[in-house]
């Protein structure tokens, strides 16, 4: 009877498929896909999706996440069951005595039953390579399709941006074109009015050797060509302020929509901007930035924002040296020091000497320009602890303040359209300037802190696409 029961266990494991599709062992704490519903074991599935978000089935290809993974319990308990039994009944059929005869019996039908044990044992492995080279068949059309849709995808891009690069190369051309034009135009009607004044004057100079005192009548009051050179400003400043509002329309619309996308080890190289209409270098050499005298450049210093040291709502582009609002996150590197709130602060740091930075501040209705210590808290707002300081520009209040220790002082100025900082470790003293032509003192605080300090900043409201951006050293 036991033999019989060993024999029937048997036969109830050759039925009934008690094997994983990925190591082709009985399974070993079998787990379940609530989609497709197909069962394997738990390393198996965990080792097989290693690396991976989101895997395909590895018999019917359906998508599925490790959340999606269910303990198979009855399945489990079977497998325990129906080898727990065969053990037992092993033992049973080892235990029991037999005479020779049965043995010899016994023998004789073992040896008659081996050759379909045989047979069944590798027709149970020859189904198990039909599954998996089915498997690999699909593996192997899949990547096929991949990279066929990558390529496919590659190309559309390619060609979309082909489209954006004529389009944006066309009004580039008409935009000198009208530049050109104009100029010329004025050019004309200067001349022309040169000329006219060239012939008056001369004829002025007939009647004066004939009068000696000229009528008033004759006497010629203004220049036409003030009103001729005012016309050409205004279009030329026109025309300025519409490529940079394009300018920033196209930066704003790449950063909202494909930020996410892009990959966080080039996000400066992604983010350049390029000028428009930028002057090449024989124009630029004609035309050099204006040169402003100013009593800190002997202490100017290039600052930049620390890409693990800003709010992922916060998109910092322009090498570094721009950060602005997102509508969307942006994708960084893990970082322990993120901010939770619409912070950034920059790279480097001061402990000694004097040091002095330039933020423009004029598109963003809402910000605070300050120096922090490097412990200032993911969610600690600039100015309102011990080792912060800040001037603050709040948009609804239409105010400026300082801010340190969650301490407010009203400065009742005009808000700037760019800050100076001046850190003056020696003193313990840092200053914040309104920057116009010269620079107008608006605060001084006295700083009761021995540790690095960090240039640092907020902006308001997550709703606008406000932006900060730290100025070249241009100032001399």
């Amino acid at each position: 009877m036991a033999a019989a029961a060993a024999v029937d266990l048997e036969r109830l494991l050759g039925a009934v498929d008690l094997s994983c599709a990925c190591c082709l062992q009985h399974f070993t704490e079998p787990v379940r896909l609530t989609g497709c519903g197909h069962s394997f074991c738990r390393a198996c599935i965990m080792e097989y999706c290693k690396g991976r978000q989101r895997a395909g089935c590895p018999l019917c290809r359906e998508g599925f996440e490790l959340k999606d993974l269910r303990p198979n319990r009855e399945l489990a308990a079977l497998v325990n069951l129906l080898l727990q039994e065969v053990k037992e009944a092993e033992l049973e059929t080892q235990e029991e005595p037999r005479p020779s005869a049965a043995v010899a019996c016994d023998a004789q039908s073992s040896a008659g039953r081996r050759p379909g044990e045989k047979e069944e044992e590798i027709w149970d492995i020859s189904k198990q390579l039909e599954v998996t080279a089915e498997t690999i068949h699909l593996l192997r059309k899949d990547l096929s399709k991949t990279k066929e849709y990558a390529s496919q995808i590659k190309s559309q891009i390619t060609k979309d941006f082909c489209c954006m690069k004529e389009y944006v190369e066309t009004q580039e051309r008409n935009t000198l074109r009208f530049i050109e034009q104009e100029q010329k135009a004025t050019q004309q009607k200067i001349e022309q009015t040169i000329h006219q004044l060239c012939v008056e004057m001369n004829r002025l100079i007939d009647i004066k050797a004939q009068i000696n005192n000229l009528p008033e009548k004759h006497r010629y009051k203004g220049s036409p060509s003030t009103m001729d050179k005012i016309t050409l400003d205004e279009k030329l400043n026109g025309v300025k302020t519409a490529v940079e509002d394009l300018k920033r329309k196209l930066e704003i619309l790449l950063l909202e929509k494909y930020a996410r996308q892009f990959p966080p080890a080039q996000p400066s190289d992604l983010y350049q901007e390029t000028d428009v209409c930028s002057l090449s270098p024989e124009s630029a050499a004609k035309n050099p930035e204006p040169i402003i005298s100013s009593q800190f450049s002997q202490w100017a210093d290039d600052v930049t924002f620390d890409l693990t040291r800003v709010y992922e709502r916060l998109a910092i582009t322009d090498q570094n040296r721009k950060v602005m609002v997102s509508s969307y996150p942006t994708y960084y590197e893990p970082s322990p020091n993120r901010f939770f709130i619409s912070q950034v602060m920059c790279s480097q740091s001061f402990s000694t000497g004097c040091h002095y930075w330039e933020v423009i501040t004029k598109d963003s209705d809402g910000w605070a320009v300050g120096v922090a210590h490097e412990m200032i808290g993911k969610r600690d707002k600039l100015g309102r602890t011990e080792h912060s300081w800040c001037v603050e520009w709040l948009g609804p209040k239409k105010q400026l303040s300082a801010w340190h220790w969650n301490q407010e002082t009203l400065l009742h100025k005009e808000k700037p359209l760019k800050v100076g900082v001046f850190l003056e470790l020696q003193k313990k003293t840092v200053s914040f300037y309104s920057i116009t032509d010269k620079e107008m003192l608006l605060h001084t605080f006295e700083i009761n802190s021995s540790n690095p300090l960090y240039p640092a900043f907020w902006l308001y409201s997550l709703e606008t696409n406000g932006s900060l951006t730290l100025s070249h050293a241009n100032r001399r």
